[in-house]
């Protein structure tokens, strides 16, 4: 398999045109086109609301100055920043400065100081009419300044309380174009994309009465991993999976998202949202369904969304008792053993319990650990169960996805001391080790030799030494600009995952209390009983 068939999907499947700029979304397109011409944006101004707060500093910042270090942005193009601190340009930019120093790196004194002319910093807070008439006029002057054309990508690096009001706010304000206008603009929304489903749709219900569908774009960036990018290729542009990749080979899928952390300090954050909000209805969904789709018709956005959707319109509701026997939660209690994060040699002090963390409320419910059972009611995957975990303060940091195939159907007593093998697996690894694994059976020699798991492993490092990856925020912020929205969630997806997610986020807050485990292990002892039940076990990464 070339690089080229791994780091650019579309590229494998055909490339194709640009949508115009209110029209559906276009279909998803290399950064590099089969003729070497890199794919460049339209000028435009992206305003980020938060503009002084962690995600733009440790993130954005250093994401768009690694497209400008690339040539991937256009030379008409400007930032302008926006929170509620009275500040100023120039500290604005010497933050940024700041942020690339810490987050990325140096960068050379020319080069910013011809760069940053092109930052600005509008003060106000978004509940305040006079803070967007202000951005506004700024916007007007950066247009004559920096040739922006009127083209807006809007970024809400906001809390979810504040999303619809300053929606309103743009709207009223003039500042989002029509499809009739020469100009775009676009918004980008990060998650959580409400707490429910009933508030899923209120939001979307607000941002709709400003923006329509396509110039939403809400963002999940682990859909920016490069595993995640490849994993279309995988499956489509390589026969000899395709036809494995269903009921009659596949026994079951296992999909984890780990962390060896806490919830450090974000308690305020993480305890109004636990696992099953924060990472299953976003994160693992989104994976679940790249994992379970049907090979779309073509490879635009709306196609490929639409056979997501599908995947999540056809895993039946858990309701009543089966939310008892198929969803499992839990909260990591103390712990006398360090974390796995601490550095080799250094004595750690023991981990206390979720409840006797920073600002986390006494006696708090929340969970810190879930996992679910779910299966995907259609011809391809009748039967194969679904098994979904995440966790914190777990003994590795790994996010995998592992494809556990049926066993062999006959014994191979004859040639070997046993005929128990064990069944193949292939797994995806997604961070922080990208790549992917095939575990077969193999005799270890000698005359009739016991059986042995051995893999043949695929890593992005080795096998395209000198090739970097692209920051996720760094592919994702790339494909808002240039309009391809096939990275980003629609309103039905995220409205058909928050309707599977509810009824259990009901059922857990109705009453009961998480299961714990002892921090640094993987989990309850229900989170194990619920593969055993069905005489399956966890995959147990390593980090």
């Amino acid at each position: 398999m070339s690089e080229t068939e791994l780091a650019a999907p579309p590229e494998v499947l055909g490339d194709v045109p640009t949508a115009g700029p209110q029209g559906e979304t276009p279909l998803r397109t290399p950064m590099v086109s089969p003729l070497g011409r890199a794919r460049i944006p339209e000028p435009l101004a992206l305003v980020v609301f938060g503009a002084t707060g962690d995600l733009m500093r440790r993130k954005l910042m250093p994401a768009l100055w690694r497209l400008k270090q690339e040539g991937m942005l256009p030379d008409d193009f400007a930032i302008v920043g926006n929170a509620r601190e009275a500040t100023d340009d120039a500290d604005f930019r010497e933050r940024m400065r700041g942020a690339l120093a810490e987050f990325a790196k140096e960068p050379d004194a020319a080069e910013w100081e011809a760069f940053s002319h092109r930052l600005r910093f509008v003060g106000g807070s978004t509940d305040d009419p006079s803070t967007f008439v202000q951005l506004a006029k700024v916007l007007g002057e950066v247009d004559k300044e920096c040739g922006t054309r009127g083209n807006r990508l809007f970024y809400l690096a906001l809390p979810p309380s504040v999303v619809a009001q300053t929606a309103e706010g743009l709207g009223r304000a003039g500042l989002v174009c029509h499809p009739e206008d020469r100009c775009y603009t676009r918004i980008i929304v990060e998650k959580p994309f409400g707490r429910d489903l009933d508030s899923a749709k209120a939001l979307n219900a607000s941002l709709l009465k400003v923006f329509a569908e396509p110039q939403i774009f809400r963002i999940d960036h682990y859909l920016g991993k490069e595993t995640l990018q490849n994993l279309l290729v995988f499956r489509f542009a390589n026969t000899i999976w395709e036809p494995l990749w269903q009921r009659n080979y596949v026994d079951h899928v296992q999909i984890t998202v780990s962390e060896t952390v806490g919830v450090e300090s974000r308690a305020g954050y993480y305890d109004r949202s636990g696992a099953l909000r924060d990472m299953i209805q976003s994160h693992l969904l989104q994976i679940l369904t790249l994992v379970a789709m049907e090979p779309p018709a073509s490879y635009d956005a709306d196609s490929i969304r639409n056979e997501k959707v599908k995947v999540l319109q056809a895993i039946p509701l858990l309701q009543g008792e089966d939310i008892d026997r198929y969803a499992v939660r839990g909260q990591y209690a103390a712990s006398e053993e360090s974390s796995a994060s601490e550095k080799d040699g250094e004595k750690g002090a023991s981990m206390p319990a979720y409840r006797d963390e920073k600002d986390v409320p006494e006696g708090s419910r929340t969970e810190t650990f879930a996992a679910l059972r779910l299966l995907v009611d259609n011809w391809r995957w009748a039967g194969v169960p679904f098994y979904l975990r995440t966790g914190k303060r777990l003994p590795a940091k790994q996010s995998e996805v592992v494809i556990r195939f049926r066993p062999a159907p006959h014994p191979v007593r004859d040639q070997v001391q046993d005929d128990t093998p064990a069944p193949n697996a292939l797994v995806l690894h997604i961070q922080p080790d990208e790549g992917i694994s095939l575990f077969f059976e193999a005799k270890v020699p000698g005359i009739r030799g016991p059986l042995r798991p051995v893999s043949m492993d695929f890593k992005y490092t080795s096998a395209f030494e000198g090739a970097e990856s692209p920051e996720a925020y760094q592919r994702l912020l790339l494909d808002a600009m240039l309009g391809d929205a096939t990275l980003f969630a629609r309103r039905d997806e995220v409205e058909a995952a928050w309707t599977l997610i509810t009824p259990i986020l009901q059922a857990w807050e109705a009453g009961g209390e998480p299961d714990p485990y002892p921090a640094n292990s993987w989990g309850p002892e229900c989170a194990t009983e619920l593969l055993a039940r069905e005489g399956r076990s966890w995959h147990e990464p390593t980090g």
